[in-house]
């Protein structure tokens, strides 16, 4: 590799990798916000925090690097022009197509790991987040919910103290709950009881053996007690269990096969995001093209827009064909192939317009 397509690979590939770290930090505060939020409204095991923030980080890359590519890119390449080093490059020569060497060097290898991430990682971590969440759910330990000691329930819904636990977290003894529901409380106690878990993913403590007690909270005489031989209460309900049908967790090659619209919307979903990388990739060097008074952060907001416009259509894009206002057959590719003849459009036309003034003079002299 020439030395200058080493120093333009260097420079993209500096940028574009300070623009993901900066990407990934704003990611992860979204990520925490809504694994906490999960966490307190019941929905999700505390113990599953970190796992399950790596595995939706996983998930959310193919939207993640193809904006960090394209800002990286042109931030990159804006600094070429603002100290006159990209005019420079025009000048000795170096069009469109010698430039695509270098930025080839570094979009191609960014496209194949957003294909990656999109057809095979992704929908693996999203499988393997609700089975774990499933067999969580199934373990009072994992839970939340500790032996010798008062543990809130989740959401705020009341209080629960366990005796002891069985080893496997599924089985417990001398249980304590206490709830309050607007003006009306409700004390539960149970000698034994187990956890079970629905198919519909709703859990409940299964009871046996003990009294329960309810009457208003602000004081009166208006309370009643019951003696049961078994009773369920219900804990708040977990998150979307696991679906081996869901296609939103099914591997890419299964959703080849399936006829649903559902899959065949999912499926589309899987593949716009690489060429959609590749498209904003070479809108980036157009779009980065700036003069010495030209406002510096311009052509990023462009950039930007063109990608949430991108990304909003191919979500859009993914509900009409799940829902079939758009036929199978057409997929997302009335957004996608457009868009990359664009790219392509806009990327040798910013080459023609970036020929030196003195060679344009020699080609309409001869």
């Amino acid at each position: 590799m020439l030395k200058l397509d080493r120093y333009l690979l260097s420079e993209l590939a500096q940028s574009t990798f300070a623009t993901l770290v900066v990407l990934l930090v704003v990611s992860v505060g979204g990520v925490i916000t809504d694994v906490l939020k999960d966490i307190a409204s019941g929905r999700l095991p505390a113990g599953l925090m970190l796992s399950q923030l790596g595995l939706v980080l996983l998930s959310w890359l193919p939207l993640i690097l193809p904006l960090a590519l394209m800002l990286g890119m042109m931030l990159g390449i804006g600094r070429l022009y603002r100290d006159s080093e990209m005019p420079v490059i025009h000048a000795m020569g170096v069009g469109p197509v010698r430039l695509l060497r270098p930025v080839m060097a570094l979009v191609l290898p960014v496209v194949v790991i957003v294909a990656l991430c999109s057809l095979w990682l992704g929908p693996k971590a999203e499988r393997v987040s609700r089975q774990m969440i499933n067999e969580a759910n199934r373990n009072l330990v994992i839970s939340g919910l500790s032996p010798g000691s008062f543990t809130e329930i989740p959401g705020g819904g009341g209080v629960v103290y366990v005796g002891s636990m069985s080893g496997d977290g599924t089985r417990f003894q001398r249980i304590f709950i206490y709830r309050q529901n607007e003006d009306r409380l409700d004390v539960t106690t149970a000698n034994t009881g187990s956890l079970s878990v629905e198919d519909d993913g709703e859990r409940y403590l299964t009871l046996d053996n003990g009294f329960q007690v309810e009457g208003p909270v602000d004081g009166g005489k208006d309370y009643r007690l019951m003696r049961y031989a078994s009773n369920d209460v219900r804990l708040p309900a977990g998150k979307e269990r696991y679906d081996p049908n869901d296609p939103r967790t099914m591997p890419t090659l299964e959703l080849l096969g399936d006829p649903r619209r559902a899959s065949i919307a999912q499926l589309h979903g899987r593949l716009a995001p690489p060429l959609l990388t590749l498209a904003f990739a070479l809108l980036a060097v157009p779009l980065a093209r700036s003069t010495p008074r030209q406002a510096r952060f311009g052509g990023a907001m462009m950039g930007f827009f063109a990608y949430l416009i991108g990304m909003n259509l191919m979500q859009v894009g993914q509900g009409w064909l799940a829902s079939g206002r758009i036929p199978p057959a057409l997929g997302l590719w009335w957004l996608v192939l457009p868009l990359l003849a664009v790219g392509v459009w806009m990327y040798v036309k910013d080459g023609a317009i970036a020929i030196p003034r003195l060679r344009r003079r020699k080609v309409a002299a001869q």
